[in-house]
């Protein structure tokens, strides 16, 4: 019970997340600097110490994660241009924009919000004080990913009412993936080439779309500024939550 109530606390933190990303979608390129820093903060502070981490307790070759972040990277930006050639004779989204991308963007943060319930469980598996760690850790960072799959749906154009549907859609997952731990216990070894695979995803969607697009309008010290403050955030929440 306790596993699925801290799950549910997760969901709200995303739900809060997403609706702090829809009043401020009157001013887009704000949101998206602040976007890019979390992203950038999530992948530095969170991903990676993890991965590391991992590694080093599971005794395992480093070149796996990195050869799945590096895939990663590469499949996501494979499957964005593809999406964008295949539509290219649609003259009202930009070269860089298009609601397939946003959605499959939003996918692959849905898949991540599943594996945060799943990270929950498997940390109750080991004990009560490692699940609670790893939930207060999950929650902290539930709001980031709310607020990004909102933005990047907006972004790529996609309709409030379906960036709204793919905002519960990743509410709703770490309830469903920490449930799922009642049923397999997840080897760290996997977790940790997962980790990797979702840190290039990040750090593709950060720094092609997401960033540029923050600065589409001219840079500012308030975007920069923001861009850093995400930055900041989540290493105060990451230094929290360990």
């Amino acid at each position: 019970m306790q596993i699925i109530i801290l799950s549910i606390a997760a969901s709200v933190a995303a739900l809060l997340g997403g609706v702090v990303a829809f009043k401020g979608r009157s001013k887009l390129n704000l949101a998206l600097g602040f976007t890019a820093g979390i992203i950038l903060g999530l992948v530095a502070f969170d991903l990676l110490p993890e991965i590391f981490a991992i590694v080093n307790t599971q005794s395992l070759n480093p070149v796996w994660p990195m050869i799945a972040l590096v895939t990663g990277f590469l499949l996501f930006h494979t499957v964005e241009k593809l999406i964008l050639l295949h539509n290219e004779h649609e003259d009202e989204y930009t070269p860089h924009q298009h609601p397939h991308v946003g959605v499959a963007g939003a996918v692959a943060l849905c898949g991540h919000s599943f594996l945060d319930g799943v990270s929950i469980g498997v940390a109750f598996q080991v004990s009560s004080a490692a699940g609670l760690l790893v939930a207060i850790a999950v929650i902290g960072h539930r709001f980031a990913d709310g607020f990004n799959t909102t933005n990047i749906m907006l972004y790529h154009k996609n309709k409030p009412k379906d960036a709204f549907k793919m905002l519960v859609i990743a509410s709703v997952m770490p309830v469903l993936g920490a449930a799922s731990t009642l049923f397999f216990d997840l080897p760290e070894a996997v977790l940790a080439i997962y980790l990797g695979f979702f840190a290039g995803f990040l750090l593709y969607i950060g720094a092609s779309d997401i960033l540029p697009q923050a600065h589409s309008k001219g840079s500012s010290w308030k975007t920069i500024a923001l861009t850093i403050f995400g930055v900041i955030f989540i290493f105060v929440v990451t230094r929290f939550a360990a």
